[in-house]
């Protein structure tokens, strides 16, 4: 035990135990836990959730030209965003459809921006091993990182189907390389 620890004689038994806690192991406990309390007041610290960006809604495929994992590839929210639109044949976080089994995601790792284009590995559900750093993502549980040096999961499309047509709503993440989703001109 260290020096600002002081011990007493039990009320049983007469054995030594330490049942104080000395006045700078309070304030150092006090301090963290004040800071721990301040910082869920400030924006964007408290939450765990990633942000999501609704955007101007646009079509980009239909429920009949889906197969299970066979991804078909598509552009949002602009020409210059490589996103792939899959049916995973299993429910999936932010899925849509008859077994909410439809997930959208971007195709640029967020740890480095390199492009996940043809990386969809069917047995498991999820994109990857990314070629830079060998990050894998699940894509029936949002896009989270299975294993690799990604911190984040991939940015997910918020979907919506009407009739056949699926369209796509909004992000939820960041995409790689840029500040805000906003759609790039």
């Amino acid at each position: 035990m260290d020096d600002s620890t002081k011990l007493i004689a039990s009320d049983e038994g007469g054995s030594n135990r330490a049942c104080q806690v000395s006045r700078r192991r309070f304030l150092q406990a006090a301090t963290v836990g004040g800071a721990s309390m301040a910082m869920l007041t400030i924006p964007g610290c408290g939450s765990m959730m990633a942000r999501t960006t609704p955007l101007p809604r646009q079509r980009v495929g239909s429920l009949s030209e889906l197969v299970d994992d066979k991804p078909i590839n598509i552009r949002f929210p602009d020409r210059k965003s490589r996103c792939v639109l899959v049916k995973l044949g299993v429910p999936a976080g932010g899925g849509v459809g008859p077994g909410e089994d439809i997930v959208a995601f971007s195709t640029a790792c967020p740890h480095m921006g390199t492009p996940l284009l043809g990386a969809y590995n069917a047995k498991h559900k999820g994109m990857g091993p990314c070629r830079s750093h060998l990050t894998r993502f699940d894509l029936t549980r949002y896009g989270i990182v299975v294993s690799g040096h990604a911190t984040e999961s991939l940015p997910q499309i918020l979907l919506e189907i009407e009739g056949d047509d699926i369209y796509a709503t909004g992000i939820r993440g960041l995409l790689y390389g840029r500040s805000s989703n906003v759609a790039l001109s």
